[in-house]
């Protein structure tokens, strides 16, 4: 089962001249514009091939159905945002919270910028919420945030880490996608980020506190 559905959604092939590299450009600027405006439900491989000029047999050469453009997008988006915490959380030169509160701002506004193809991305994710890609995608996340739970709590036990860990990514995806589905200004975003690295800063702090003094 796993192996069929991982077919319907990879790309035929990948493009190895500049043209074929435009046109998958092209097809996938196309399609996060489709999806962004008229959503999943409507989205479809005729709708994205007359979006980015090209003829729906061009596009079929290297997406073979409309999920695997999908999953493409979607496989993107999971790259950008392991690359994002990874650029952030990684950087030495800043001490551990000041990182944290780098992310939650940059999290929080390209949430809120990239709010519609996210949401549309969302009502497809059952098509490849379990592929390997997604699994891994995870897990690069999960590995970036925990090593910086260690720099960040130094002291701590493996086990508060990783708690530490699942509670700001989670509440940072739930909180985002929800804060993200109203239209808001910069100012708001800035205040809303602020307020949610406040939390998790004073969290961290109180949990390396504990950890200093427990015998």
């Amino acid at each position: 089962m796993a192996t069929r559905r991982n077919a319907r959604i990879s790309s035929r092939k990948q493009p190895q001249q500049a043209r074929s590299n435009e046109l998958v450009a092209a097809v996938l600027e196309a399609a996060a514009q489709v999806l962004a405006k008229e959503g999943a439900q409507r989205f479809t491989t005729a709708r994205v091939a007359e979006k980015a000029g090209v003829s729906v047999g061009s596009l079929y050469q290297y997406f073979p159905n409309k999920a695997a453009i999908l999953f493409r997008l979607q496989s993107d988006e999971w790259q950008q945002t392991t690359d994002l915490l990874r650029r952030i959380l990684e950087d030495a030169g800043k001490p551990p919270l000041e990182r944290l509160r780098r992310l939650v701002h940059a999290f929080v506004r390209s949430e809120c910028e990239e709010a519609a193809m996210r949401v549309a991305l969302n009502d497809a994710a059952p098509l490849y919420r379990d592929a390997p890609e997604a699994r891994a995608a995870r897990a690069s996340g999960e590995r970036t945030v925990l090593t910086f739970m260690r720099e960040a709590l130094p002291n701590a036990t493996d086990a508060t880490r990783a708690l530490a860990a699942d509670l700001v990514t989670t509440t940072l995806s739930a909180v985002g996608k929800d804060f993200s589905e109203s239209p808001r200004s910069a100012a708001e975003i800035a205040t809303y980020a602020d307020a949610m690295a406040d939390m998790f800063c004073a969290y961290l702090r109180s949990l390396q506190k504990a950890a200093q003094t427990s015998p």
